[in-house]
């Protein structure tokens, strides 16, 4: 398969959510030009940082593109005021979606990158029907619960997932992103990376390490995916 250049998106829920116009300049002005956005009802995930209204406002006053995560029991809801939006990329849960057909053509007819998303106990094989009709999968590498949370740490078998999730997908002859999802680190980003993994959302392993100012941050991280093309194109 024909490698993509890899991609992190800074998670807005690890931003200061006391100063979010200042974090978006941040992100911006290092280079960012899309940020993951996870929107949660308190329901499906205990969190629920964000509001519907926050996110319109920072729709409204930025530049920035979306990478949209829904975790919640009403899918339909959430996907279309994110349509209304006009966010680029939407992901939902398999596990909360009955009609998850319906959901894609939705998202899809609106010219918008369509996703699937999977907690980390739920195998890659839900995917079956639904992987001709994908613009990626994000896989969680942590259960849903609170961004930062210290107790909660990576699954024991994230590599093995990404690589069974680019295994099942190579089978199906389906080329798309594999993003990944949940206590990212510096260290951990080569092996998710040679396991098949393309897409990352940067949390507190990586652009908000606290010892670093966010734009230390990301150079520290573009360095590393630097290094891994040139020994993956070499």
């Amino acid at each position: 398969m024909k490698r993509r250049s890899p991609e992190i998106y800074p998670s807005l829920i690890c931003s200061d959510m006391y100063n979010l116009e200042r974090s978006i300049y941040e992100f911006t002005s290092a280079g960012c030009t899309m940020i993951h956005v996870d929107v949660l009802d308190g329901h499906f995930s205990p969190s629920m940082p964000l509001g519907l209204d926050t996110i319109a406002q920072i729709r409204k006053h930025s530049d920035i593109q979306m990478d949209v995560h829904i975790m919640s029991d009403k899918n339909e809801f959430f996907i279309r005021k994110m349509i209304e939006m006009g966010c680029e990329r939407i992901c939902f849960h398999v596990e909360t979606a009955p009609h998850v057909d319906y959901l894609l053509n939705l998202i899809r007819r609106s010219g918008i990158k369509a996703g699937l998303a999977l907690k980390p106990s739920t195998p890659v094989w839900m995917l079956e029907e639904m992987a001709g009709c994908l613009d990626f999968v994000l896989l969680m590498l942590i259960n849903p619960g609170y961004a930062g949370d210290g107790a909660e740490t990576q699954v024991r078998y994230a590599a093995d997932k990404v690589r069974q999730c680019r295994q099942f997908l190579e089978q199906k002859h389906c080329e798309i992103p594999i993003e990944v999802d949940g206590r990212i680190t510096f260290d951990n980003l080569p092996v998710l990376l040679e396991a098949g993994a393309e897409q990352f959302v940067g949390g507190t392993g990586t652009y908000f390490q606290k010892n670093q100012t966010f734009a230390e941050n990301k150079k520290q991280l573009d360095n590393i995916l630097k290094r891994w093309e040139e020994g993956w194109h070499g």
